[in-house]
């Protein structure tokens, strides 16, 4: 379900907003149209949806549009034409008191530098939302000693800003935006300021703390590690456009141009993609106690299958079975599949190429993927781990795999 609709959304900054769109349809480039005008496109025909309960990563280098893209979702930027809409209502048509509502109740921000209060403790900068929203004293303390619980900052209650460090100053900023019950919370290259180590473990603070409120986050990067650690869906801005959006998987293994393939070059593919990426479907299955060895062969033969998983009632895996074992069984005369299984490793569908190379060792047969019910999804050869790995084709992967053997 989309809790966020933006289309067709301009954002140009300048007095010849006019000439400036005229010349965009026109099809001039912002560099053209700035000479031109003094104008500058900062969002260009943009188009996203955004789920509820999602984070969604925005990225781009520097003057890429991301942050002005971002603001338009609270209105601090106001749009040059287009709709933002939220639950349905469109916040560009909104009056100011409808503006002011939406700023106080359904979105928060968390800023780069924090934004905090350096004159009031801990407790009170949490609580500040919800005495701007009119909480009584008693209830905007206690809602805030819940939140500073979850972001792990109990204890805390009582100092001040300058008091603690860059991450747990972020920590406060994060539980300020989300004490006022805030379906969406905008952040805005939350954790660039921070050291790397403490980067990392703010963004693992980040997804815990999404695990227990599921909100809607939009979360504004340069960097694709954070992107792809962080983000369901990510968008990648260029020049006020986005080029390309779609899960981690998408922009690395298809990105849509050189901008974006320049982003991911660096990226250790292995790390990133999962089993159920490279796995080849199953076909067609065996199930124990229904399907007997002639209907077996029958299916083995129509999909050019050497073998196949089989299935108990409850669709667990059980193992493969053969084709030259199925034969046999039929020269036998024997009606049903019979207990001449391969037992091999079973990998979850989200587990990590990286991972899954120590599996091969002393295995003929390919790794089954299967889902949390142990249900069997696809399998994987040995080679389409080494190409995805390597980045070699077909013809160079079977020579390595042919020299380590």
């Amino acid at each position: 379900m989309s809790k966020i609709n933006i289309e067709k959304l301009f954002l140009i900054f300048g007095a010849n907003k006019k000439q400036a769109m005229k010349m965009l349809k026109q099809g001039k480039s912002k560099k053209e149209i700035h000479t031109k005008t003094k104008c500058t496109v900062a969002v260009n025909d943009v188009n996203l949806s955004i789920k509820e309960g999602e984070i969604f990563v925005i990225m781009g280098l520097s003057g890429s549009g991301k942050s002005s893209l971002l603001r338009c979702l609270n209105m601090l930027n106001i749009p040059t034409s287009g709709s933002i809409r939220i639950d349905g209502d469109d916040i560009t048509q909104m009056n100011k008191e409808a503006l002011l509502n939406l700023r106080r109740h359904k979105i928060s921000m968390v800023f780069q530098n924090f934004g905090l209060l350096p004159h009031r403790t801990i407790l009170e900068n949490v609580a500040f939302g919800l005495e701007i929203q009119g909480a009584s004293l008693a209830d905007r303390h206690k809602k805030a000693e819940e939140i500073i619980q979850i972001v792990g900052l109990k204890g805390y209650e009582h100092t001040y800003p300058n008091q603690l460090s860059g991450g747990m100053q972020q920590r406060v900023g994060i539980a300020r935006a989300i004490a006022n019950d805030s379906q969406i919370l905008l952040m805005d290259e939350a954790f660039s300021a921070l050291d790397p180590l403490i980067r990392t473990q703010m963004q693992d603070d980040l997804l815990q703390i999404q695990q227990k409120l599921k909100k809607t986050i939009i979360f504004i990067t340069h960097d694709l590690d954070e992107a792809l650690k962080l983000g369901n869906t990510i968008a990648i801005m260029k020049d006020g456009v986005v080029v390309q959006q779609g899960t981690s998987e998408d922009i690395l293994l298809n990105p849509a141009d050189d901008y974006v393939k320049a982003f991911t070059e660096s990226v250790d593919l292995a790390k990133i993609i999962t089993a159920s990426s490279i796995m080849e479907p199953f076909k067609a299955k065996v199930q124990l106690g229904k399907d007997g060895p002639a209907a077996t062969i029958r299916q083995m033969e129509r999909f050019y299958m050497k073998f196949m998983p089989v299935i108990d009632e409850m669709n667990g895996f059980k193992g493969y079975i053969r084709e030259k074992d199925v034969r046999k069984q039929i020269e036998k005369n024997q009606h049903e599949i019979q207990s001449i299984l391969v037992d091999v490793p079973k990998v979850l569908a989200d587990m990590q190429i990286s991972d899954l190379l120590p599996l091969f060792i002393n295995q003929k047969y390919p790794l089954v993927v299967v889902n949390h019910h142990d249900h069997p999804l696809g399998y994987i050869r040995y080679s389409d781990v080494v190409a995805m790995v390597t980045g070699y084709d077909d013809e160079a992967v079977q020579a390595i795999i042919e020299n380590a053997n």
